[in-house]
């Protein structure tokens, strides 16, 4: 497990929602596409997942189109992925309401948001770069929550994660996603305020890496509670 990330403490007031952040994997080097990048890295989040959740705990991963469609899960259909792992395709969040089943989701600029929603159980992982900003895919969670879950904005507790900012990229997304979470009335919204093109010993940065690079991941899960 990569070092601990004091963003994420949000969630510790919640009972039995864990969250974690996997990022830069220092001793590899990566110098293909995202297909060869996965691969590189798929022992490495592997055993993250086993080390974040136990090593029979089944976990989703969007395919990650830059789109704003979401999955509910599990049970949404999957294809297997150029890593050998699935996917569910076409999809960029992931939400559940199922204890035992953990959300992944890459980026490597884009902003990862983490949802939990403590009354109704339900959680949730985003894939929100500028595309996905754009077509307001956080929103479009909250109403899926709402309408599957029962969810109320009010009650959700949210993280953006690290992702690209100005002054290296022209559009300040990340700003726009904060907008967002304050437009949707939600209750608990953070910004991490972390730049990952700032620090590429800690983060991969796909456009100060010209595309070159991994990812990092972002984990959820909510645990069984008797």
């Amino acid at each position: 497990m990569t070092e601990a990330f004091p963003f994420l403490d949000l969630f510790q007031k919640i009972p039995g929602v864990r969250a974690e952040w996997i990022g830069r994997v220092p001793e590899l080097s990566i110098t293909g596409d995202r297909d060869e990048a996965m691969t590189q890295l798929r022992p490495h989040h592997e055993s993250a997942v086993a080390a974040f959740a136990g090593p029979t705990t089944p976990w989703w991963r969007a395919e990650q189109v830059h789109g704003t469609e979401i999955a509910i899960v599990p049970g949404a259909r999957q294809i297997l992925s150029p890593d050998g792992l699935p996917v569910i395709p076409g999809v960029d969040g992931l939400i559940t309401a199922e204890p035992g089943v953990v959300l992944a989701i890459y980026v490597a600029d884009c902003g990862p948001i983490w949802l939990a929603d403590p009354k109704s159980g339900a959680i949730g992982l985003l894939h929100s770069g500028k595309k996905g900003t754009e077509g307001n895919i956080f929103n479009k969670a909250l109403q899926l929550m709402a309408k599957n879950f029962g969810t109320r904005p009010e009650d959700v507790f949210s993280i953006l994660g690290p992702c690209i900012r100005p002054p290296h990229y022209e559009v300040d997304f990340a700003r726009e996603i904060g907008r967002q979470a304050k437009r949707a009335g939600v209750g608990n919204f953070i910004d991490c305020e972390l730049d990952t093109a700032a620090d590429l010993r800690r983060f991969y940065s796909y456009r100060l890496e010209a595309g070159k690079t991994g990812r990092m991941m972002a984990l959820i899960t909510r645990d069984f509670i008797p």
